[in-house]
């Protein structure tokens, strides 16, 4: 009985973890940690291996630095400034809060819009590095997506098999 509540318990985290793409106050890599360490002391020491253990290590440093390098890239890419990143930065984490889920795109690409005209540059050149702002947020949210399913796809598999 206690095993299943456990599960429910894990299958939660992982669902929230996913939520935490639209929220990015929820923090999805330490969601999942949770669910793999409930799992670990709360029902089986013996199946998570050291493998899994430096892999998941591994991915996670990957999925938190896959948002910030998405971000900054399209940002840049798309003509933007160093204030522009950063805004953009923010106005996601603001954004989630305003009008869920829709904020957290429409929020950084008024804001890097703003801050770019701020900075003097011409409503193209601020248009065009909004748009980079969002296609870095969506590429972003893509390869989180992306690195979660693999992590809870290797845990459901060592755990299985």
């Amino acid at each position: 009985m206690v095993d299943i509540l456990i599960w429910i318990v894990i299958i939660a985290l992982f669902i929230l973890s996913f939520v935490g793409i639209i929220y990015p106050i929820i923090p999805s890599p330490l969601v999942i940690w949770i669910g793999f360490l409930l799992y670990h002391f709360g029902i089986s020491r013996d199946e998570l291996n050291l493998i899994f253990w430096v892999s998941m290590v591994i991915l996670t440093a990957v999925l938190i630095v896959s948002d910030i390098i998405a971000n900054s890239y399209f940002v840049k890419k798309f003509g933007g400034s160093k204030w522009g990143e950063r805004a953009a930065g923010i106005a996601v984490i603001i954004g989630s809060f305003i009008i869920p889920p829709f904020g957290i795109l429409i929020i950084p690409f008024v804001t890097v819009l703003i801050v770019e005209m701020i900075q003097k540059r011409t409503i193209k050149e601020a248009f065009r590095a909004s748009i980079g702002s969002l296609i870095g947020f969506l590429s972003g949210a893509v390869a989180k997506v992306v690195i979660q399913v693999i992590m809870i796809v290797w845990f459901v598999f060592v755990v299985i098999f």
